[in-house]
């Protein structure tokens, strides 16, 4: 659970991450991916995989976060708003720009604990990909095809689909209750199936680690 987890976990630099949910499951009974990420894809990036990590969990002293930087955390508070879940404070801006000013943080924080509390609760893994940071670079192969194998929408088709009552069929981007996933880009893509070898070599050195 990332509610467990915190910088002394023995994070590698650089990663890919998959979150699960509670009662979402595959055909098989396992519980199935909603959310795959990854960080540091643009040259020169010196972000770490628990600097991601750590934006989605949000504040430890305070509860809260900041959804205008972790756009998993956007997806996931409208879909609370948007299932009445949680009531929008008076002056909220929620999704609205990619900062705002304090009063509006302060308003919203309501919204960013209840956040908090649901990404906090998912069970998540995480494998090693510690290549120099390049949109080809080999998280960002492993994101992106992930991503396009997962999607319900890929090949128009319905391939491990979400249960009825899953937050995300609430959220406002259609993309997100479509898929299945907590995801937008790459969802519908094709898959290039040799990206398995690249996952299944991350994973042995993960393991080695």
């Amino acid at each position: 659970m990332l509610a467990d987890c915190n910088h002394n976990s023995g994070w590698p630099s650089r990663g890919v991450y998959f979150f699960f949910e509670p009662g979402e499951t595959r055909p098989t009974g396992e519980l199935r991916v909603v959310r795959v990420g990854t960080h540091a894809v643009s040259d020169g990036s010196k972000a770490t995989l628990w600097q991601r990590l750590s934006q989605h969990k949000g504040a430890s002293k305070t509860g809260g976060g900041n959804h205008r930087g972790s756009i998993f955390r956007r997806h996931v508070g409208s879909a609370l708003l948007n299932a009445g879940r949680i009531l929008p404070p008076t002056g909220s801006a929620w999704g609205q720009g990619s900062n705002a000013p304090k009063p509006i943080r302060e308003a919203e924080l309501p919204i960013e604990r209840a956040v908090s509390e649901y990404i906090r609760a998912m069970p998540m893994l995480w494998i090693e990909a510690d290549d120099e940071p390049s949109k080809h670079s080999i998280r960002a192969q492993i994101e992106r095809h992930s991503i396009a194998l997962l999607s319900q929408t890929y090949a128009g088709s319905a391939y491990e689909p979400s249960s009825a009552d899953w937050l995300g069929q609430h959220a406002t981007n259609a993309v997100v209750s479509s898929s299945g996933l907590w995801n937008v880009r790459a969802v519908g893509n094709r898959y290039d199936p040799e990206f398995l070898d690249l996952l299944e070599q991350a994973i042995k050195r993960t393991v080695q680690r």
